[in-house]
C-alpha cells in the first residue's frame, strides 16, 4: 500500500483515463452480474411452458441479453485500453524520472554500479508497473466487486446454499498467503539474475574486440550460460510453486461446485429451490469462483511488480549527493580564474586521495598538472566541475564558492577533454555539435579547424557527415581526442580541462594536438594533465603532485632548476625519446 500510495502521485496525471477505465470496469461488471439473472428468467419462463405472452417475454430478454453483450464489447475495450495507455504513460515517466535521476548522482555512485544493471532497472524493472496499473489493480477491484455482487445474490436465492459456496474460500485464501511469502523472494532473485545477465551482455558486448583479441570467447559463453541459467533456476522455481498452487486452488474450486450441486439437488428434491433457481446457482457459481481462482494468477504478477517495483524504488530513494543549495546562485559572466583553498579528498573513509591543494590560477593562465599514476589529478581536475565535493576545503571560481553556484551555471563554463574519449554513435557534425545543439554549420567547421581536425574530416568519404561508431570506433585516437578538442571550443567556455590529451599518440599527431591547444593559450583557462612534459612546457604553472599532495610548483625552467620529481621525470622522458 504504501508503494502504491508513492505510485498514486505519479498516475494521478492520468486521473481521466483512469477514472473512465474504472467507470467502464464497474459497468463490465454490473453487465456480468445481469447476465445469469436474464438467462435464469428466461429458464424459469420456459419451465412455465409456453404461451403467447411467454413467448414475447423470451424476445424482449433476448434482444436485452444481446444488447449487454455488445455493451459488454463496448466496456471491455474501454476497460482495457484506457487502462494500459494510463499504464504505459505512467512507465515512460517512471523511465524518464529513473533516468533523470540516476543522472543526478555522483561518480560514486558508478564505482560499482554495472552499466546493464542499471539499464535493466530503467526499462525492465519499470515495465512492471504496467502489469500493476493495468492488470493487478483493476482485476482485484473487478474481482472484488463481483464476488461481493455474486454472494448478495446468492444470498437472495437461497442462504443455506450460499454459505455452504464460502467452505473453500478461507482455504483458497490461506493457500494464497503460503504462496505469496514463498513466491515473492524467488521473484526477487530472477529480477536480480536478468539484470546481471543483461550487465554481463552489456559488458561482453562492449568488449568484443578484447574478448575476440584475447581468444576468451569459450570463457565468456560460459559465464553468459551460468548467468542466464541463474535466471532460469529462479524463475522455473517460483513457476514450479505456481505449478502446485494453481491447481490446488481449482480442486477448492471444484469442491464448492460439488457442493452446490449435490446440496442443490437434495432441496430441489425437497422442493426448496426451483430449477431456475438452481440454474442461476450454477451460472453465478462461474462467476463467483473465476475471480478466487484467478487470485493465484494475480498473486504471481503482483509478486513480478512488487520485485521489479522494490529494485527501482531503491534508484528513486538513494540519495543525489552532488546538487544545488537552496540559495544557488547563477554563474555569470565568468573570467576563469580558479582557486583551491586546503582541499582533502576521499574516496572511501580515512582513504586519502588529495591533501591540503593549494593553488591559484588567473584568468587565461594554463595550469599542468604533472606526477606519477594514481597521484589524483584527474581527480583533481573533476572536483572543478563538481563531480565529486571535496572532503575538506573549497574551491573557487571567479572568487565564488562552486558549492554555492548551480550545477548548470558551474558546468556550462567548463569544457572538458577527457583521456578517454567518448564519442557518441553519431556523425563528426553532431559529435562536435554536442557541445552546442544550436551551432551552425559554419561554427562546426570553425571549431574543427582551431582543433586541426578539418583537414583529416574533409579527406574523409562523407566529410562531416562521416558515422564515427560506437565509442568512436571507426577514428584512430589522434581524431577521436581532435574532435573532443573542437567539441570543447565549440562550448565556448572560459575553463577547459584536458586531461591526457595527447596521450596514446603519434608524434605527428601530438603536434597537431599542441598546436591546437597553443591558439587557445591566453584565451582561456586551461588545466591540463600531461603525461608528456614535453607538452605543458610552456604553462604558466605546473603543479607536481606526489601521493596527493603538491610537492613543486612553478614554471618549466624553475622546476628544471630544483633537484625534484618534475626535473627527475623530465630527465627520463629525455632519455626515453633518445
Amino acid at each position: 500500500m504504501k508503494l502504491l500510495w508513492r505510485l498514486g502521485k505519479e498516475a494521478i496525471k492520468y486521473k481521466a483515463l483512469y477514472l473512465i477505465a474504472i467507470i467502464s470496469t464497474f459497468a463490465l461488471t454490473l453487465i456480468n452480474l445481469a447476465a445469469p439473472k436474464i438467462l435464469s428468467a428466461m429458464t424459469a419462463i420456459v419451465e412455465r411452458g409456453f404461451t403467447e405472452d411467454a413467448v414475447n417475454k423470451i424476445v424482449f430478454l433476448t434482444i436485452l441479453l444481446i444488447a449487454l453483450y455488445l455493451l459488454r464489447i463496448l466496456f471491455r475495450y474501454f476497460s482495457n485500453y484506457l487502462a494500459h495507455k494510463a499504464a504505459w504513460n505512467l512507465v515512460e515517466d517512471l523511465r524518464v524520472h529513473v533516468y533523470k535521476h540516476i543522472q543526478e548522482f555522483s561518480m560514486n555512485f558508478f564505482h560499482d554500479k554495472q552499466t546493464g544493471d542499471l539499464m535493466s532497472r530503467v526499462i525492465n524493472d519499470t515495465a512492471t508497473f504496467e502489469l500493476l496499473y493495468a492488470h493487478i489493480i483493476p482485476e482485484m477491484v473487478t474481482n472484488l466487486v463481483t464476488v461481493i455482487g455474486v454472494m448478495i445474490i446468492l444470498l437472495t436465492i437461497n442462504v443455506k446454499l450460499a454459505l455452504l459456496t464460502c467452505i473453500p474460500i478461507p482455504l483458497i485464501l490461506f493457500s494464497g498467503w503460503v504462496f505469496a511469502t514463498k513466491v515473492r523472494p524467488n521473484f526477487k532473485l530472477s529480477q536480480k539474475a536478468l539484470a546481471e545477465l543483461n550487465a554481463k551482455l552489456q559488458d561482453n558486448i562492449s568488449g568484443i574486440r578484447e574478448i575476440q583479441a584475447f581468444g576468451q570467447e569459450e570463457y565468456e559463453q560460459n559465464q553468459v550460460t551460468e548467468h542466464a541459467g541463474h535466471f532460469t533456476k529462479a524463475m522455473l522455481y517460483a513457476l514450479n510453486l505456481s505449478a502446485v498452487f494453481h491447481p490446488a486452488v481449482e480442486f477448492l474450486s471444484s469442491a464448492g461446485t460439488v457442493i452446490v450441486v449435490g446440496f442443490g439437488g437434495i432441496l430441489a428434491f425437497r422442493g426448496e429451490l426451483s430449477v431456475a433457481d438452481i440454474v442461476a446457482f450454477l451460472l453465478y457459481l462461474s462467476l463467483f469462483y473465476t475471480p478466487i481462482s484467478g487470485l493465484a494468477r494475480l498473486l504471481e504478477e503482483v509478486q513480478q511488480a512488487y520485485a521489479g517495483a522494490e529494485r527501482v524504488m531503491a534508484i528513486l530513494d538513494t540519495p543525489t549527493q552532488i546538487k544545488n543549495d537552496a540559495d544557488a546562485e547563477e554563474l555569470k559572466d565568468v573570467k576563469g580564474s580558479i582557486t583551491f583553498e586546503s582541499v582533502d579528498f576521499e574516496y572511501e573513509e580515512k582513504i586519502s586521495v588529495l591533501k591540503d591543494i593549494c593553488f591559484c590560477c588567473e584568468p587565461g593562465q594554463m595550469v599542468a598538472l604533472v606526477g606519477p599514476t594514481g597521484v589524483g589529478k584527474t581527480t583533481l581536475t573533476q572536483l572543478i566541475s563538481r563531480f565529486y565535493d571535496p572532503t575538506n576545503g573549497r574551491i573557487f571560481i571567479d572568487g565564488k564558492d562552486i558549492k554555492k553556484v548551480t550545477l548548470e551555471s558551474l558546468r556550462s563554463n567548463i569544457a572538458p577533454v577527457l583521456q578517454d574519449t567518448f564519442l557518441f554513435n553519431g556523425t563528426i557534425a553532431e559529435n562536435i555539435g554536442y557541445a552546442d545543439p544550436k551551432a551552425s554549420v559554419e561554427e562546426i567547421i570553425a571549431a574543427a579547424k582551431a582543433a586541426r581536425i578539418h583537414d583529416n574530416i574533409m579527406d574523409m568519404p562523407r566529410q562531416y557527415e562521416t558515422k564515427v561508431g560506437e565509442r568512436g570506433m571507426r577514428l584512430s585516437g589522434g581524431q577521436k581526442q581532435r574532435i573532443a578538442i573542437a567539441r570543447a571550443i565549440l562550448r565556448k567556455a572560459p575553463i577547459i580541462i584536458l586531461d591526457e590529451a595527447t596521450a596514446s599518440v603519434d608524434v605527428e599527431t601530438e603536434r597537431e594536438i599542441q598546436r591546437a591547444i597553443s591558439d587557445l593559450a591566453g584565451t582561456r583557462t586551461i588545466v591540463a594533465i600531461a603525461h608528456r612534459l614535453s607538452t605543458i612546457q610552456n604553462a604558466d604553472i605546473i603543479l607536481v603532485l606526489e601521493d596527493g599532495r603538491i610537492v613543486q610548483r612553478g614554471t618549466h625552467n624553475e622546476l628544471m632548476k630544483e633537484d625534484g620529481l618534475y626535473r627527475r621525470l623530465n630527465l627520463a622522458q629525455n632519455k626515453q625519446a633518445s
